[in-house]
């Protein structure tokens, strides 16, 4: 239950700090820190879904175990966006100096995401359409972690311009790979009927 409340908090965070309206009206310090907030609550979260693979040790090693696989890349994941949020406070950066320190985390970071959560899309031992409420919770988690990808991709900082690849992208993933992540930590925690 904490885990999945910790997961819907981190992805309301990155919703809101995507989010166009809030984004525009507030300063750009306070976007960075939602980003920031919501990463500390994606790797608390992460941490305990790593926990609950190795029966509390934090130091385990079971590579041949894919939720343990899964819960540890996705863990690393959030790491890398904690790194990707705290440094995007940082400013006068040039491109590759944006790109070395805000964007390769955040791109490290969504490629982990996309590895664990096709780890977990993994673990079902049933089709699609057999599968019910553990494939609609995976497969939001796996369409969050494209979109996060895409976003990661579009963020790229050009050198000659210093623009993003394509910023709506990159604000638009985000924000929808948020929503996907807040929708399948909350089927998870709703009772099944």
């Amino acid at each position: 239950w904490w885990m999945d409340v910790l997961f819907m908090v981190g992805s309301a965070c990155f919703a809101l700090g995507a989010f166009q309206p809030f984004a525009s009206a507030v300063a750009p310090n306070v976007v960075v820190a939602v980003f920031f907030i919501g990463s500390l609550f994606f790797t608390s979260a992460a941490l305990l879904a790593y926990l609950q693979t190795t029966d509390g040790k934090l130091w385990s090693w079971q590579p041949s175990d894919l939720a343990w696989a899964a819960a540890g890349i996705q863990l690393i994941g959030t790491l890398w966006f904690n790194v990707n949020t705290a440094a995007a406070r940082l400013t006068g950066l040039d491109a590759q100096q944006e790109n070395l320190r805000v964007w390769t985390p955040d791109y490290i970071g969504s490629v982990c995401f996309l590895v664990a959560s096709l780890l977990a899309v993994r673990l079902l031992d049933r089709p699609p359409w057999r599968a019910g409420r553990p494939w609609r919770i995976s497969g939001l988690n796996l369409l969050g972690s494209v979109f996060f990808m895409a976003a990661a991709i579009a963020a790229y900082v050009l050198p000659d311009t210093g623009d993003l690849l394509d910023a709506s992208v990159a604000n638009t993933g985000t924000l929808l790979g948020a929503l996907c992540f807040f929708v399948a930590a909350r089927i998870e925690i709703t009772p099944e009927e």
